[in-house]
């Protein structure tokens, strides 16, 4: 499933299915200084999935390459993001809001936004107003860029940026919750609302897979306490080509 069918459906598909687990824009994971799914859009991914079920959350994570992290080089810049990929008038970040609109806002000039409701599950508040969301890259760049986005071409990080190909690489988020969890991984930050840790960890762990991104031994010792708690969570992906 796409967001707006902007890539191709072969190319793309992040889904998590949960069961018993009871701006004006500084845009996404902004840096610091140095249970049960919903199908509401902006919730946790419904579910249904490929013939076999997918993955546990603990066997998906155990997919995940182990990795040192790398941050020598890393500039925001490197991803170009925020594109309109199809040449509609809305750029990444309003795809996103469109897309995950529990009541769709209306469209004006340069797809200026006006309306609509959101809810970010990061921390289960409703939104009415598009500039106090922010688009959260579920695996922040500087995060990407550590765990193995650093040896990619530009052009491979751009389509990371702007990945509408997969329901959960990019969420609708409060300015608030994004700006604290910067570009820090599940072993110094969780969602606030504790509803949303299973949803979190499946869907921090298919974006990993998705774009075979590594993981250290303090971000995977933390993904494996999660899943201890998450035993009904699955993890659907594909990998991005």
């Amino acid at each position: 499933m796409t967001r707006r069918h902007l890539i191709p459906l072969a190319t793309a598909l992040l889904a998590v299915s949960l069961v018993g687990c009871t701006p004006h824009v500084i845009e996404d994971d902004a840096k610091p200084d140095s249970p049960n799914s919903s199908a509401l859009p902006g919730g946790p991914a419904p579910s249904g999935g490929p013939a076999d079920g997918g993955l546990s959350l603990a066997d998906a994570i155990a997919k995940i390459p182990d990795g040192v992290e790398q941050r020598d080089g890393y500039e925001r810049d490197s991803f170009k993001h925020w594109v309109d990929e199809d040449g509609d008038g809305c750029p990444t970040r309003a795809e996103v809001l469109i897309e995950e609109a529990t009541t769709k806002p209306k469209q004006g000039e340069r797809c200026a936004l006006s309306g609509g409701v959101w809810r970010s599950y990061y921390d289960e508040v409703e939104v009415t107003e598009a500039g106090k969301l922010d688009i959260d890259h579920l695996v922040p760049l500087a995060e990407a860029w550590d765990s193995g986005a650093h040896a990619w071409t530009p052009e491979r990080r751009r389509a990371y940026a702007n990945d509408l190909g997969a329901q959960r690489s990019l969420v609708a988020v409060t300015a608030k919750t994004n700006r604290s969890k910067a570009d820090r991984d599940p072993a110094a930050w969780l969602p606030p609302a504790e509803s949303a840790h299973c949803t979190y960890a499946a869907d921090w762990t298919g974006t990993k897979l998705r774009w075979q991104l590594t993981a250290d031994e303090k971000e995977r010792a933390a993904l494996v306490k999660l899943a201890e708690a998450c035993p009904d969570t699955v993890v659907e992906y594909e990998v991005a080509p």
